[in-house]
């Protein structure tokens, strides 16, 4: 993936270039003192969190490139530190400790893949130590840590990677190609969703039988959350509390919006309206397993206004096609991760008449008047649609967009580079509006924000 800082600067949303203010401004400038990677060096990366996703994003990582070494790896749970060396060699360095993976300054960078609510407390201490981060998604828990993540990143002049890796395939690319080419017209619509029907999709995830207080570190764990006795589902199926997780919205709103904004380069909406319930897994969690979400996007510059409704259902029982569309004057793409289907429809200029119309409540008198008004005022050649145009485009097998997303991430350390595809200033407009949606739900009210300062308003 080959890119430079005059295609970064063109191509990094709106959002970061319409900010003209000194503190958001200055951090798309490649840093002149940051110590660049030699390229026959490769770079060191270790993982913090290695659950599910942690093993996922290291896998990734690994198949990115082959300038690569996975050196190190913490976690709070021992099965899982062995299960790191079983799978990716004796030779990895295991700690429950990841203030030890950030001392060694023979690591270059980390990927932050703990709870939510440890995001912003280690992607911070991680900046600080001198690594470069790639942070999963949401960035932060809560929308008052989005702030100083940002103002940490610019301070370190290191690179830093927000994972929601959708926007980084093939699918995602086209789609927004075709939106910037203008082939739906000024937006107006988007509906996605994110639906599922199965136990471990809603996040009750397997629990070994050897958890407890001697296998695990507890209190880590907890860091700044509410002090509760042991429980291994709080531990092993963290995202059905908000204590510790970010609820559907974090886990997969965020992807949807992070889809649109990369597609549509918007700063986010305004306003923000949730409904939901907890619906079929009332298990014990206290997050909604239903979750719709109406969410209003300003116009601006480069887009028109437009409505955004999100909805997760992890009690659907029909039938699932989880798939973003995108709805304009003209037309509409739907995607997904692995495909895309334009569909460009433009009315002809003149309406019509007859057919279920009040037309034919005239006298004929009327009729008569009417039509010859209406031939004057429409020739033949304006009645006449557009054929409908529909384009289909399937993903490349070999198209893998985590990879694709780690090589991104990759490439900007070794050129020194902060113009990641999704840097921290994308990635809170992406989370901020997601958090929103929870506070929207929980509070039983409208969410104000503003986009351009990233700021929560005052209704």
């Amino acid at each position: 993936m080959k890119s430079n800082r005059r295609d970064f600067l063109r191509n990094i949303t709106a959002a970061s270039a319409l900010i003209a203010t000194d503190s958001v401004a200055k951090p798309f400038n490649i840093i002149r003192n940051l110590k660049k990677i030699s390229p026959n060096d490769k770079i060191r990366f270790a993982t913090i969190g290695m659950g599910i996703q942690g093993h996922s994003d290291t896998r990734a990582a690994l198949r990115s490139s082959k300038e690569v070494e996975f050196v190190a790896a913490a976690d709070l749970y021992d099965g899982r530190l062995t299960r790191v060396k079983e799978v990716f060699g004796k030779e990895v360095f295991t700690t429950r400790d990841y203030r030890q993976i950030l001392e060694r300054k023979d690591i270059d960078a980390v990927l932050v893949v703990t709870p939510d609510h440890w995001h912003d407390h280690i992607t911070k201490a991680s900046l600080k130590a001198g690594k470069h981060v790639y942070c999963e998604k949401p960035m932060v828990q809560q929308i008052n840590e989005g702030q100083s993540v940002i103002d940490a990143w610019k301070k370190s002049g290191k690179t830093m990677q927000i994972g929601s890796q959708r926007i980084s395939s093939a699918s995602f690319r086209e789609a927004k190609r075709l939106y910037q080419a203008g082939e739906v017209g000024e937006i107006n619509y988007v509906e996605s969703n994110n639906d599922r029907f199965n136990a471990i999709g809603a996040w009750n995830y397997s629990i070994p039988t050897d958890a407890s207080l001697r296998t695990l570190d507890w209190d880590t764990f907890l860091g700044d959350a509410p002090k509760v006795p042991f429980d291994a589902k709080r531990f092993f199926r963290w995202r059905n509390y908000k204590d510790y997780g970010t609820g559907v919205a974090g886990d997969l709103f965020v992807h949807l919006i992070t889809g649109v904004h990369f597609v549509t380069n918007s700063m986010g909406p305004e306003r923000i309206f949730s409904s939901g319930e907890l619906s079929y897994w009332k298990d014990g969690r206290d997050v909604p397993d239903v979750l719709v979400s109406i969410l209003e996007y300003p116009k601006t510059d480069i887009h028109a206004n437009f409505q955004m409704v999100l909805r997760v259902n992890f009690a659907n029982a029909g039938a699932i096609a989880n798939n973003t569309r995108i709805i304009g004057t003209e037309g509409q793409i739907e995607f997904t991760e692995n495909n895309l289907v334009l569909t460009r429809k433009k009315l002809p200029k003149a309406p019509g008449f007859a057919g279920y119309d009040s037309y034919n409540t005239f006298s004929e008198s009327e009729q008569a008047a009417f039509k010859k008004q209406y031939d004057a005022q429409y020739p033949e050649s304006t009645r006449l649609a557009e054929p409908i145009k529909e384009v289909k485009f399937i993903a490349p097998k070999e198209d893998d967009a985590h990879a694709n997303h780690f090589a991104d991430f990759f490439d900007n350390i070794r050129k020194g580079s902060l113009g990641t595809v999704e840097d921290p200033v994308f990635g809170f407009r992406a989370a901020a509006p997601v958090l929103a949606c929870n506070s929207s739900y929980f509070e039983k009210k409208v969410i104000h924000w503003d986009p351009i300062n990233m700021k929560l308003k005052k209704g």
